[in-house]
């Protein structure tokens, strides 16, 4: 089984990802990491990416989900996953690949990133984010307002149980 866990920045993909990967021993794999050095640049400079500079990137992580899913092993992937073509693009059907929503409001998103450091995510770059953001209609939706822990316990509850 895979689960992506999306959403804008600030709303806690990498923390609940790894958490949730501790508990089940699954692998995790964050997203970021698999951004070319050209992105990370771009977001460095507060210049949102575009469709264009996600393709590659998507492509990538589509392949990784793939291997995971042909594998029949666990894989938690935080992924920011904006558009519904995005989560097409990585294979998210509900049945082998899940998504979870993670759901703040815009001045929680803010506060959270206003305290962290990322090595190149703009701070200002929330807004673009959530332009560009398309909320999934299918899947699992939680609200971030919960602890890291409760998160986790309602993905277990609903997609695991």
């Amino acid at each position: 089984m895979v689960i992506v866990i999306l959403g804008p920045m600030g709303c806690g993909k990498t923390t609940i990802g790894q958490t949730l990967a501790a508990q089940l021993g699954w692998q995790f794999y964050d997203a970021d990491d698999f951004h070319p050095e050209a992105n990370k640049q771009k977001m460095a400079k507060g210049i949102p990416l575009d469709d264009h500079d996600r393709e590659p990137w998507l492509e990538t992580l589509h392949q990784l989900v793939q291997k995971h899913t042909l594998n029949r092993s666990g894989m938690i992937l935080a992924c920011s996953a904006l558009k519904k073509k995005y989560r097409r693009l990585l294979g998210i059907d509900q049945h082998q690949v899940f998504s979870v929503f993670l759901k703040g409001s815009y001045s929680l998103l803010q506060q959270r990133i206003a305290t962290r450091s990322h090595e190149y995510m703009a701070k200002d770059l929330l807004k673009s984010q959530l332009d560009t953001l398309e909320e999934p209609e299918t899947g699992l939706t939680i609200d971030i307002a919960g602890t890291p822990k409760e998160i986790c316990q309602t993905i277990v509850d609903k997609l695991l149980s």
